[in-house]
């Protein structure tokens, strides 16, 4: 008998299309079946899909999940509504007919076809790498933008672009086995001219001179009525780089995606250079993704920014004594990035707890002592574009509930009934003995 089976070949998929798998025979024999498999495990396994009985005219699928979600068409036709990326993968179809001689042995003959399905990127973000960080004021240092884009089949294609210009990166090499988290350092190496220093931005940025720091009267704040104390906030300077760049950036560029379990793959561009504040701060970075399953690019993008005056508040706002205080930086005057690193220090002295400075974005006063009041409070924002400082004066008044003189270094009341108790047992004791 007379057989031949070809199938005809399928371009790239887009996950969710609808695709169909075309079986193509011709023969003089009589139809016994028609067979669709996929192939798995490099070819070792052969996974029945459908099966078209000729003899009793009926059709069936083997899928486990007895979801059918393929028909069968024309007999020899398989269609898959929405395609998935676990579709991926060969195909054979196998066609069987009965001999003409005999009448009952089966002849056979198949085809084959690989179907491609990719899957768009789902997200892309632009991130930071090693922050937050300290700003450096003496020495150039290194800065490198991370591009983490998700959910690609197969690997996209990612670069990226300053202020809309595409970048030229040169290459860099894979890192080396077994380094963990590799990043590039002191790719290059800048003459350092500490002849021009920009000055701090304090005057001519705030417009005015230093800040007045001149100490308050000691002791407490009086109750004056139910008028809210406004607390003064002072940004003091803006710190810029004492060095130069004698040059034009030179971009470094790395590529690497790993596989993901469902069958797609993440990628991380990675763009390294030596930092520049003066003419990177406010500069538009982004990263753009070209991929066959979209119609067009992906970005993200961010701009670095230097910190500007945190927004600090106090609570309460009205401290007394014993109070426990709470000053939190709540936001910018603008957005910053990459994060800023955050230190709080006590000009002239140490914190309450007795430490020289406090890192995050809360300081905690426990306790307050009258002792506090009039103490200036500096926090420090920096990210490796820029610092800035911000000075806060902490306020204490007195509490009516706390008589004058009671309370200890801490802030904590030392009890008047305590101290009579304390001396009433005594006697009894002195007493009881003699």
């Amino acid at each position: 008998a007379y057989l031949t089976v070809s199938i005809e070949p399928l371009p790239p998929v887009v996950v969710g299309d609808a695709v169909t798998l075309k079986c193509n025979f011709k023969t003089d024999g009589k139809m016994r079946e028609i067979v669709w498999y996929r192939v798995t495990d490099g070819g070792t396994i052969k996974q029945k899909i459908f099966t078209f009985d000729a003899m009793f005219s009926t059709n069936f699928s083997h899928m486990e999940n007895y979801r059918k979600r393929e028909d069968l068409v024309y007999q020899s036709t398989v269609r898959l509504p929405e395609v998935r990326i676990s579709d991926n993968g060969p195909y054979e179809c196998h066609v069987g007919i009965y001999d003409r001689a005999t009448r009952e042995k089966v002849v056979l003959a198949s085809g084959n076809i690989f179907l491609n399905v990719m899957a768009p990127p789902t997200s892309i973000s632009v991130i930071a790498a090693d922050t937050p960080a300290p700003f450096s004021r003496y020495q150039a240092q290194n800065f490198t933008l991370v591009c983490v884009v998700s959910g690609g089949k197969p690997a996209p294609l990612v670069y990226f672009k300053r202020d809309g210009e595409p970048i030229e990166a040169t290459p860099l090499p894979e890192p080396p086995a077994a380094t963990g988290n590799w990043a590039p350092r002191n790719l290059l190496h800048r003459d350092l001219d500490d002849t021009k220093v920009p000055k701090s931005l304090a005057e001519g940025e705030m417009g005015g001179g230093p800040p007045n720091t001149a100490e308050p009267p000691r002791g407490l704040a009086a109750e004056r009525g139910p008028a809210t104390e406004a607390i003064p906030e002072t940004v003091v300077s803006r710190e810029f780089p004492r060095w130069v760049h004698v040059a034009e950036p030179i971009y470094y560029f790395r590529h690497t995606h790993v596989p993901i379990s469902d069958g797609t793959v993440e990628a991380r561009a990675t763009l390294t250079w030596t930092l520049n504040p003066q003419i990177d701060n406010e500069a538009l970075f982004s990263c753009e993704v070209k991929h066959p399953a979209l119609s067009m690019p992906m970005q993200s993008e961010v701009t670095l920014v230097a910190p500007k005056g945190p927004k600090i508040t106090m609570t309460p706002t009205r401290a007394r004594v014993g109070d426990t205080v709470r000053i939190l930086v709540q936001g910018f005057q603008n957005e910053v990035f990459p994060e800023p690193l955050f230190t709080w220090t006590r000009v002239g002295s140490r914190l309450l707890d007795g430490s020289a400075e406090h890192a995050g974005k809360e300081l905690v006063l426990e306790r307050v002592p009258a002792e506090l009041n009039g103490s200036m409070y500096r926090c420090t924002a920096q990210n490796p574009l820029g610092s800035t400082d911000t000075h806060t004066r902490l306020i204490v008044f007195e509490n009516p509930n706390i008589p004058r003189g009671t309370e200890d270094s801490n802030g904590s009341v030392t009890s008047h009934s305590s101290f009579r108790l304390v001396l009433a047992l005594t006697l009894t004791v002195i007493l009881e003995l003699t």
